[in-house]
Formats: C-alpha cells, structure tokens, sequence
C-alpha cells in the first residue's frame, strides 16, 4: 500500500532531544524537517551520591514539547505513524493513570510529567561491583552492569523498598512516552530495550521472571515485551496537531536506529567516533548469540530489527579522550601564565599531527576503562627524545584511540563476517583528518565518511 504522508521520529538522548519529520520522494525517504533541544535535565541523587546519575522527567519531556512547536504545524498535521528511540539502559517509574497531565497550551493538546520518578541513567553508578555480584545471575547473553534497568530496581528494593511503592509502572525514558502517547495501561517494550536493561533472554523474548521472583524483585513493574518495529498503540489526542489516531512504534533504542539511519549492506561496518566510539556489523542471518555472555570479551550482542542482531565494539574512549588531552595542554599552559582558549587549541594540534606522519610513540588511550576491563587504564611507551612535540604525541593518541578499537573488533574478525568497506560518522571523526587518517591505516577496508548516525531518523525509518 501507499507509505506514509508524514512520518515524525524522536530520540530522547542523554543530553537533548531531536525531532525529525521524514516524508516519502521519488527517491526514497527524505528528511523534511528537524529540532534538537537541550535538557538540561541533570539532576541530583540524594539517595545515592556521589555515583547517582539522574534526570528530571519534567525537563525533558518540555524539550520535546518545544521541539515539536518548532516544527511546521502543517506538517505535523499530515503526521500518521511516530516513531521513538532514546538512551537504553536507564529506568523511569509512574503511576499508570497519573503519569502525565495533558493541556491546551501553545498550537494543540500536550502532556506534561505528573506522578513520575526522576529518570535512573544508564550513566548510574550506585550499583558497585560487590552490589552486582550480590544478584543472582541472569539468563541472558548480556552481562549485568551498573545503569541497567533490573540492576537499579533490585538496588531500590534493597536500599529504599518505600520509594518503590509509590508507583506501578516502568520502563525506559522512550518506554514512557509511549505509553502516555497511547494511554497503554501496562507500558510496552521493545526486545531492544528489555535486553538493555538485563535478566531478559532475547531467545525466548521473556523476562528471568522466575529467577526475578526468588530474590523478591517486584516482577509487576516489568513491562511486556513487543517486537521492534511492531504498533504499541494509537495516540489519543491530537497531540502539537498531529492528528488523533497516529500509530505509534514499540520504542526503540538509540544506537540501533542510530544504525538503522545509515546502514545500507550487510557487509557494511559502521565505525562511529564521537564522545565514546563504536564499531558494529549486522551478523549473518539466523546467528543467535550465546546462552550465556563472555564478561572478558569485548564484543556485545544488540537485538536489531526482524530477529537480527548486531555485534558492537563498544569504547568508553573517543572523543572524550582527545579532549581531555586538550583540557591537559590547556591546563599546563596557564599554570605557565598563558591564557589560551581549548577551542584555538584543537585545530593547532591536529596541523602539529598532519606534519609528523609518523611517530614511534606508543599510546594506550584508556583513561576511562573500558566495560570488560574496567581497571584498565591509559599508559604511554617508547618515549624517545626526538618524539616528544605537540604533533608527534596527538599523532600517537589517535592512532591509540583507532587501535584500541581495532583491539576489540580484529581486522580478522571483520572479514571472517565478510565487511566489505567501513562507514565513518560522528563529530570526532568529521573534525579530525588525522584521526581519518589513522583509520585508513590500520583498517584496510575502503572507508566512507559523510553517513551521518542520526537516531530520530532512523526511528522514523522504522515506521
């Protein structure tokens, strides 16, 4: 039949939320129209300073009401399907029939956060390692980290079990959305997301609830389980004029639909460096992944769309690290009275760089761990006199950073999965011709750079 006239995604990402409305050409897919917004919804956690990582829900639910009015109202009203994606991991708790208040303001009907908890981030750091091994283990490929959803309830049923009381309902930050959008009684959630949260088995596409029930986890507050790609329900208001009865997609996670925005072959690789970096294939049709997970292995599992899967590199070290390198030779600088702006210093240490093509300055970049290597951190080798200048040292941090990368997903692995070329996105990699370079050096695939990872619209592509 016809595609859709209109069709709106969202992500709900850790530091803003997008708005993307994409409309079917000739050609394919194209997008129409965007808004981002800040948050700003950082919050305090008094229940768990220092290591708590909390949003404010009102927040972010009013950068999306301002990313919605920003868009052309003409369009919005021509909207038929909405599609949603946000930051996995993280847990949000309501009151199933008091979870928002709807109201007239500005161009057509919106809600507001009501009765709901502040969002637990997948950056949540109040499950220790002596917590974590305290739970009984899971029946899943995913290994259990700090952040994850079941981890942060189990954390509330033994540390405050009153907080808990207060509501009957939870899911992701997306999760909630969508069930306000649709008035869903019982919030609805995609296997992407339950796998993110832990003691989910992708294979049975159940929850651990038996294991769950022992240990005395309040089970009601699970979600049932769609998939990807699937109708969660309709919404029932006109919402910023998109018209009442718009289908509304099972909430998605945002590094799948990240995914989905650009990937185009299977054997494409998707290499994408900003804040942190990540380097992710399709496998092979049919591939299930293990029963139970490798804690050492530094490849995971992410369901993906009609029973795939994706397998990720993930790093906690990208971006982040360069910039903590400019925050160092910023810092040394006004301890020697100079005053010099991070930003001017950027571009002067990538030129310093593309003049040394080589270095046998060796740098192991980890200054922030890594998930399956959590005590490993950052070392410096082979320092020579003649290869201690601004370029030589940037020139072997970014050469560390892509083969700490190449280290978690080897050139072998790739092409026993039969990658055929390499697609680069994200800020780091855009701004960086030296780190460009570095890739093109260690991996001897043709890369392709300018496939910008965009969630909003690959949750809108979905639909």
């Amino acid at each position: 039949g016809p595609g859709p006239t209109c069709v709106l995604g969202i992500d709900l990402g850790t530091t803003s939320v997008k708005a993307a409305l994409v409309t079917g050409t000739e050609r394919g897919l194209a997008l129409a129209q965007s808004c981002s917004r800040e948050t700003q919804a950082h919050s305090d956690s008094p229940g768990a300073a220092p290591q708590g990582m909390e949003q404010d829900v009102q927040k972010i639910i009013r950068a999306l009401n301002e990313c919605l009015a920003a868009l052309p109202q003409q369009q919005l009203q021509q909207v038929t399907h909405i599609g949603i994606s946000g930051q996995m991991h993280g847990v949000v708790f309501w009151k199933s029939d008091k979870g928002c208040k709807w109201s007239e303001s500005g161009p057509g009907p919106a809600f507001e956060a009501d009765k709901v908890s502040h969002l637990v981030t997948w950056q949540d750091g109040r499950c220790s390692p002596a917590f974590l091994t305290s739970l009984p283990l899971p029946q899943s490929h995913v290994s259990l980290a700090t952040g994850f959803g079941c981890a942060t309830v189990f954390w509330y049923s033994k540390n405050s079990p009153d907080f808990l009381k207060a509501y009957d309902a939870a899911g992701t930050i997306q999760d909630y959305v969508v069930a306000m959008l649709c008035d869903l009684k019982k919030p609805l959630m995609s296997v992407q997301n339950a796998a993110s949260w832990g003691y989910f088995n992708c294979r049975n596409k159940s929850w651990n609830t038996d294991i769950l029930k022992k240990s005395g986890f309040p089970v009601h507050l699970l979600p049932e389980v769609g998939d990807p790609g699937s109708v969660a329900g309709r919404t029932t208001c006109a919402w910023h004029r998109i018209p009442k009865g718009a289908k509304v997609g099972v909430a998605l996670g945002d590094f799948q639909c990240s995914v989905y925005s650009c990937l185009t072959e299977r054997t494409d690789a998707v290499l994408n460096i900003s804040t942190s970096a990540q380097l992710t294939i399709s496998m092979p049709l049919g591939f299930q992944p293990p029963e139970a997970p490798d804690p050492s292995s530094a490849v995971t599992y992410f369901p993906y769309f009609n029973g795939d899967y994706l397998a990720v590199a993930a790093s906690l070290n990208g971006g982040n690290v360069l910039a903590t390198f400019v925050g160092m030779v910023a810092q040394w600088a006004q301890e020697l009275g100079f005053q010099v702006q991070e930003s001017a210093i950027y571009p002067r240490i990538i030129q310093a760089a593309l003049a040394q093509k080589h270095s046998k300055l060796s740098v192991h970049p980890t200054i922030f761990g890594e998930r399956h290597l959590p005590e490993l951190l950052a070392s410096v080798s082979s320092i020579g006199a003649s290869e201690l200048s601004l370029g030589h040292v940037t020139r072997a941090l970014c050469r560390g950073l892509v083969e700490n990368l190449c280290s978690m997903f080897p050139v072998q692995h790739l092409q026993e999965l039969g990658v055929s070329r390499i697609l680069g996105s994200g800020s780091a990699l855009a701004r960086n011709e030296v780190l460009r370079q570095e890739v093109e050096r260690i991996f001897p695939f043709p890369v392709v750079y300018g496939k910008d990872v965009d969630a909003a619209v690959g949750a809108a592509m979905v639909m």
